[in-house]
C-alpha cells in the first residue's frame, strides 16, 4: 500500500521515538553483531564524525566558491589521502559518495584517457581478476565497455599470467585489489604493475577496503606486499572513507598518480544559459557534511589513532582466525592480513552454519565460489570475538552432523 503524504505535520519528538522504534531489528553493530555496513571505531569517533557533519550539512561542495571551507577540507583529505598511498608530489583527486562513485570515475578516467590517444573505446575491455568488486560491471554496463574476468591463482589472488593472456589490442585497463573484497587478500600488485608498463595499460589499484587500513597495518609492523603508488604502473586509486577511514557515509577518494590524469575524470560544459560548469565528480551537488565530517576525523585520529585501530583490528582478525583453524571441519581460505576474513568447509554447507549464526544475532555474510562465511572485521569486534568462536565451536559439530538434511538459507545485498 502506498504511503500517503501527512496532511499535517507531526512533532519531532514523536518522529524520533518512531525512528528509534523503527530500528530495533536492525543490525547490532556497536556491540560487533555484523560482518559488513557499518565501521565502528567508538563512541568518541561517532560523535566526532556526527558533530562534524552537521556543522556543515546545509553547505554545497558544488559551489568551491561560495563554500571556500569545504574547499579547503576536501583538498587537505585528498592531499593526506595521496602521501597516506606514496602519490608522487603532482598527484591529484577528489572525494566521492562511495567506492562505486570512485571505481566508476577511474575507469570513466582510464576510457577518456585511452581515447585521448586515439585508442577506439567502443566496448573496450578491462581485464580483472575473478574477485574483483562487481563495482566494475556496474562501471563497463555505464560506460559501454566490456569487463574480462580471469581466474584467479591458487593462492585466491590475481593470476598475473593469466591476466596477461587476456590482453587484446581492445585492452585499456587492468585491475588489482588491495584486498579484494571476497577473501580479503591483495593481489600482486607490483606484478601487475610490471604488465600494465609491459602493455602500455591504465592499471587502477581498487583499495576501497585496505587504502585506509593497510598503511597503518604496515607500520604496526606486518610485512604487506606494496600495492600502492610506488608501483609505476598504478595510475590510480580508490580508498573508501567511510570503511576503514571511519568516516561518515558517503564518503570515497579516488586518487591519479598525476593532475593530467586528473583531468579526464572531469565534467566540464556551458551548453545552456547559466554558464559552465566543471564538476569533479558524478554528482552536482555535494553533501558538505561527508566532506567535513572526513576532515574532522582524520584529524582527530591522526597516524597514532589509525595506528591503534588497525592493531586492534588485526589482532581480533588473528585470534578468530586460528581458532576457525582450530576447529575440525572448518578452513580459512587464503592468508588474509587486515580485517576481512572468509572460511568454509570440505564438509558440509557453511549456508547452513550461517543461517544458525544469523539466529544467534550474527550477521555476517557467505561467498558462493567456494562456499564460504565472510565478516570484515572492525574495533567493535574485540568485544564480540570470544562469543563467537564460542558459537563457532558449538555450532559446527551440530551443523556436521545435520547437514544431510539441513536447509541452508540464502543471503543477498539486496
Amino acid at each position: 500500500m502506498r504511503t500517503e503524504f501527512p496532511a499535517k505535520g507531526t512533532p519531532w519528538e514523536d518522529l524520533k521515538r518512531t525512528m528509534v522504534d523503527m530500528g530495533a531489528n536492525d543490525i547490532d553493530w556497536r556491540h560487533g553483531r555484523n560482518g559488513m555496513y557499518v565501521f565502528y571505531a567508538g563512541e568518541d569517533v561517532l560523535r566526532v564524525a556526527k558533530e562534524a557533519y552537521t556543522l556543515y550539512m546545509s553547505e554545497n561542495g558544488l559551489g568551491p566558491m561560495a563554500f571556500p571551507s569545504l574547499k579547503q577540507m576536501e583538498s587537505d583529505v585528498i592531499s593526506m589521502g595521496l602521501s597516506l598511498l606514496n602519490a608522487p608530489e603532482d598527484g591529484a583527486g577528489s572525494m566521492t559518495s562511495g567506492g562505486t562513485e570512485s571505481i566508476m570515475l577511474g575507469v570513466k578516467t582510464a576510457r577518456d584517457y585511452a581515447a585521448s590517444l586515439g585508442k577506439n573505446t567502443v566496448q573496450a575491455e578491462v581485464v580483472v581478476p575473478f574477485a574483483t568488486h562487481l563495482a566494475f560491471d556496474k562501471a563497463c554496463h555505464f560506460l559501454g565497455l566490456k569487463i574480462v574476468r580471469v581466474p584467479q591463482a591458487e593462492d585466491r589472488r590475481a593470476n598475473v599470467k593469466a591476466m596477461e593472456a587476456a590482453i587484446t589490442d581492445r585492452t585499456i585497463m587492468l585491475v588489482g585489489s588491495a584486498p579484494a573484497y571476497p577473501f580479503g587478500l591483495i593481489d600482486p600488485i607490483s606484478d601487475l604493475s610490471d604488465l600494465a608498463e609491459k602493455h602500455d595499460l591504465w592499471l587502477h589499484v581498487d583499495a576501497c577496503v585496505g587504502g585506509y587500513l593497510a598503511p597503518f597495518v604496515t607500520m604496526n609492523g606486518t610485512d604487506l606486499d606494496i600495492f600502492d603508488f610506488r608501483n609505476p604502473g598504478v595510475k590510480s586509486m580508490s580508498a573508501d572513507l567511510h570503511k576503514y577511514g571511519y568516516c561518515a557515509k558517503g564518503a570515497s577518494t579516488i586518487l591519479y598518480r598525476d593532475k593530467s590524469l586528473f583531468e579526464f575524470q572531469k565534467f566540464d560544459c556551458d551548453t545552456w544559459p547559466s554558464g559552465r560548469m566543471v564538476t569533479p565528480s558524478l554528482g552536482g551537488t555535494r553533501p558538505g557534511g561527508a566532506i567535513s565530517a572526513a576532515w574532522a576525523v582524520m584529524n582527530y585520529l591522526g597516524v597514532e589513532g589509525y595506528r591503534a585501530k588497525a592493531k586492534i583490528i588485526t589482532q581480533t582478525r588473528g585470534k578468530l582466525q586460528a581458532a576457525i583453524e582450530a576447529i575440525d571441519g572448518l578452513e580459512v581460505f587464503g592468508d588474509p592480513k587486515l580485517g576481512i576474513i572468509c572460511f568454509g568447509s570440505p564438509d558440509f554447507d557453511v549456508n547452513v552454519l550461517w543461517g544458525k549464526l544469523f539466529e544467534r544475532g550474527w550477521f555476517l555474510s557467505l561467498t558462493t565460489e567456494p562456499k564460504g562465511i565472510h565478516l570484515m572485521m572492525t574495533p567493535a569486534h574485540e568485544q564480540s570475538v570470544d562469543q563467537l568462536i564460542s558459537d563457532l565451536e558449538e555450532l559446527v559439530p551440530e551443523v556436521r552432523a545435520s547437514s544431510e538434511n539441513a536447509e541452508a538459507p540464502g543471503f543477498r545485498y539486496s
